[in-house]
């Protein structure tokens, strides 16, 4: 199975087991903000969530590689992309 695939499970196939344990992800995105913006002062949205994740992953990526946080990557980019989609 490819990394393309692999995300894809992750993000499509998982989804209602992980709402289960962890709540919706793009609720969790929003309510991530939330607690930025009430922490720092400063205003942070969903979709900025969603790209700090994307960066964290991207940067552990630059130290190491590992199939891990590339398949997170895609993962938090195809649920970025669904969460716009869904404004």
């Amino acid at each position: 199975m490819n990394i393309l695939e692999k995300a894809n499970k992750i993000v499509y196939e998982r989804a209602e087991e992980k709402e289960r344990q962890y709540g919706p992800f793009i609720e969790g995105m929003k309510r991530a903000a939330s607690i930025y913006s009430g922490m720092t002062g400063k205003e942070a949205t969903a979709d900025d969530m969603y790209k700090a994740l994307i960066a964290l992953k991207l940067s552990r990526q630059s130290y190491n590689h590992k199939e891990d946080n590339l398949l997170d990557a895609i993962a938090y980019l195809a649920s970025l992309n669904d969460f716009l989609n869904s404004k």
